[in-house]
């Protein structure tokens, strides 16, 4: 007889007391006796994985994030047992497992600071409705803790306070305080008593975590289903917890092509063919530099991807080709959705191999988008990915368009409440099948990698470029991304700046937002305080919705096109410097942009700052974010740095007031930097460059700069056919030292180098290139000395008269 039907909700429940322990050479297994099981993996000395079961054994260990060319290897592991608890031993932490309940605490190893520690730890939830478990996570927040990442949030950069939730939303025109948008990127970095530390919550399930909001001295994370799995990295420094998170999920797998790092003009949408050409003309009649146009979804046949509308558009690789011969790339939007049509080849094929999403029950996922009723790619599945990445064949190899657009691919589902996919839509995920709650946030990362696929076949032997809209953890390793459809509002252009640096210290620098706003019709001066910031993003894209108006940099007034031609022509002196930090982020992972905390966690002034960030290693700029402003008030770092326009020198270290009318911007260069600039050229590849400008900003002391390049494209560079310079500074009171060391086997079209020194103390007496004195009357000095040198020279010495 049955005498209770109700389900026994039992609440939060915990780990008991560890009986037992093994050990398999990396991985630590501590059992409860309520068959809890923690598996602490020693990854690297700095990095521990955490991953929890509750029923005695691990399903099967997959991970979309983790790339298979992360670093990993110890130099200690120790492992010993007292009364209370077990600890573990690396050459950079001591690790401590409680052993009544299974709680962590983690420290300095070498001066024995605590650095993180659980609160009430792991627990976890019955899912009665969906089974498996809600995994939950508590940890102490320590007194003046700071939390950074999280990815695309529209928010204050330091997160403490705050809560959010990660699952990958199509938010079309979000606001600043709107949470979850377009990324799902579920790390953050911790920052107390000057140690950071970083935790990545690696679980694709809809994740939450509370930064010390609930209740003041706790963060929490935790998933609506799946593993507590999470990995911790241990600084001290912030920028070595973000450079081994990237080294973990994934550095960009090349290098962009250069032109990539060009200005990119894109709307929604240039039709037909002759306004494409008519807005590609006009750059080059007013002389702006552009090395990319955009063709939005009205490029195809009904929305159906990869078709053409032969009314706008009846010749499309004879348009892409003459607007190669001008110097632009063609890029091209590809949504998911499949335009249900027996007609339509792509749709048939997928149908025929059944390669489309479908529900619980059996039937395809429908859903409306803009071709109508649509099926869906599971892109999670490796043979679906192969096949798409098939399909850009005739876009890629024979029609010559040079990138990809991945847009709508959260998946974005119109007129559903949910703006996606119900949740009982099945997956393939790689053979381990699952439904869309575990699969959603990485439906995008997936379509992107198919993308990225294609792209990298038929693009060859040059370089893939592709943008999504949609990402998790680990996305970067194939694409660049834009932070979504934004507002034309000053509002927004703060949230733009916010939202590039925090993506850099998630992993993703290779980021930029739709400059103007996506939404709504910018005025003059707020196009062009946008436009000075994009110079100092990674992506650097205009995109509007065509329904607001005209975007592009003449729509406004003559004023206003004159700056907005100045800008962008200094973003094109600065790409071999940009080009650089690229070289840097795809080789160590270090980020792109870096906020004032990352640059100089010590300061705790920084802390706190959201508008200053560091572009590359050297160059300080601050986006002027307000209306009618002649100027701003900015915190300058520490050190010594040059005005870029007056070069005056500024000691930083304290907020001051920086001029800077609407044909300005503050931009400051650290004190002993070598800038390489290129000419000013219309577009990659318009000029062979002979000659690279080296600004040499004095200092007294010692700094060093880097200088990367390579054929701009192409594989080669893995072969080594690349150039890296390392110039070496030393400035005394009477003298400049620059030492020049070079590697790789590349040989640099440029011969020389147009040497422009900045700030020098004295008037210049001799100048000698390795130990031969040059002559003085090539010397052109107006506030600045310039010359020119060979490019291969070893040591240039400057002495005073």
């Amino acid at each position: 007889m049955i005498t209770n039907t109700e389900l026994e909700n039992k609440g939060n429940q915990f780990p008991s007391k560890i009986i037992g322990f093994e050990k398999d050479v990396d991985k630590l297994y501590f059992s409860t006796d309520n068959d809890v099981i923690l598996q602490l993996t020693v990854v690297r000395d700095s990095l521990l994985r955490f991953r929890y079961t509750t029923v005695g054994n691990f399903d099967n260990d997959f991970s979309y994030a983790i790339t298979k060319y992360a670093s990993t290897g110890y130099n200690k592991l120790e492992i010993e047992e007292n009364e209370d608890c077990y600890i573990v031993i690396t050459s950079k932490l001591r690790c401590e497992i409680s052993k009544e309940s299974l709680r962590i605490s983690l420290f300095d190893v070498k001066d024995g600071v605590l650095i993180n520690e659980d609160e009430i730890g792991f627990h976890w939830e019955e899912s009665y409705q969906y089974g498996g478990n809600i995994v939950k996570m508590s940890k102490v927040s320590n007194d003046g803790e700071s939390y950074y990442g999280l990815g695309d949030k529209p928010n204050h950069l330091n997160l403490k306070g705050k809560r959010y939730n990660n699952w990958v939303t199509d938010s079309y025109a979000y606001g600043k305080d709107t949470d979850p948008i377009y990324k799902a990127i579920p790390f953050y970095t911790g920052l107390h008593h000057d140690k950071a530390y970083g935790i990545f919550f690696d679980n694709t399930f809809k994740t939450s975590f509370d930064f010390a909001q609930e209740r003041r001295n706790v963060t929490s994370f935790w998933a609506q289903g799946g593993e507590m799995n999470y990995y911790f990295f241990y600084g001290p420094k912030m920028s070595d917890v973000v450079e081994s998170y990237t080294d973990l999920t994934g550095k960009p797998h090349e290098l962009p092509p250069l032109w990539a790092l060009g200005f990119h003009q894109c709307k929604w949408s240039y039709y037909p063919e002759s306004k494409v050409k008519e807005i590609t003309s006009t750059f080059r009649k007013l002389e702006i530099p552009c090395d990319a146009i955009y063709l939005d979804i009205d490029y195809m046949d009904g929305f159906r991807c990869f078709t053409w509308n032969k009314e706008y558009f009846p010749d499309p690789k004879g348009m892409v080709k003459e607007l190669k011969e001008q110097g632009f790339k063609t890029v091209a939007i590809i949504d998911p959705g499949i335009k249900i049509d027996k007609d339509y080849s792509v749709f048939k094929e997928a149908l025929e191999k059944d390669y489309f999403c479908k529900r619980a029950d059996g039937p395809y996922m429908k859903g409306k988008v803009w071709p109508g009723e649509c099926y869906f790619p599971d892109f999670t599945n490796p043979e679906v990915r192969d096949w798409w990445s098939g399909l850009f064949k005739e876009l890629i190899e024979e029609i010559g368009i040079k990138g990809v657009w991945n847009d709508m691919n959260e998946p974005a589902v119109m007129e559903v409440p949910n703006k996606t996919f119900p949740d009982d839509v099945r997956h393939d995920y790689d053979g381990n099948p699952c439904s869309h709650r575990k699969a959603h946030n990485v439906y995008g990362m997936q379509m992107a990698r198919a993308t990225y696929q294609g792209l990298k076949k038929y693009s060859y032997p040059k370089r893939p470029f592709v943008i999504t809209r949609a990402a998790y953890s680990g996305t970067q390793r194939y694409t660049s991304t834009w932070t979504g459809d934004n507002v034309a509002t000053w509002e927004h252009l703060w949230i733009a700046n916010i939202q590039a640096q925090r993506l850099a210290m998630s992993g993703f620098s290779f980021a930029g937002s739709d400059i103007g706003g996506f939404a709504e019709q910018p005025q003059g001066e707020l196009f062009t305080r946008w436009i000075q910031l994009g110079v100092f993003h990674p992506f650097f894209r205009v995109h509007s919705s065509g329904d607001h108006g005209d975007q592009e940099p003449w729509a406004f007034d003559e004023d206003v096109t004159d700056i907005v031609r100045k800008f962008i022509e200094i973003r094109y002196q600065l790409l071999p410097y940009l080009y650089t930090a690229f070289y840097n982020y795809a080789d160590h992972g270090t980020p792109i942009l870096k906020s004032l905390v990352l640059y100089d966690q010590e300061d705790v002034h920084t802390h706190y700052r959201t508008d200053e960030f560091i572009f590359g290693e050297q160059i300080l700029a601050c986006p002027v974010l307000e209306p009618n402003a002649k100027g701003r008030r900015m915190y300058v770092p520490r050190g010594n740095w040059y005005d870029y326009w007056t070069d005056e020198i500024v000691k930083g270290g304290k907020e001051m007031w920086v001029d800077s009318d609407i044909d300005s911007m503050p931009i400051f260069i650290k004190e002993g930097t070598v800038i390489p600039k290129y000419p000013i050229q219309q577009y990659v590849g318009e000029k062979n460059i002979d000659e690279i400008t080296l600004e040499i900003y004095y200092k007294k002391g010692k700094e060093s700069s880097e200088l990367y390049s390579d054929a701009n494209d192409g594989f080669d560079y893995k072969k080594g056919r690349y150039s890296l310079r390392t110039f070496k500074l030393t400035g005394r009171t009477k003298e400049l030292i620059i030492n020049q060391h070079k590697e790789g086997k590349f040989i640099t079209p440029y011969e020389t180098f147009k040497i422009k020194v900045h700030g020098l103390p004295f008037e210049i007496g001799e100048i000698q290139i390795d130990n031969e004195k040059i002559p003085l009357n090539h010397l052109v000095s107006n506030g600045t000395s310039s010359f020119v040198v060979d490019k291969n020279f070893s040591e240039l010495h400057i002495i005073s008269k």
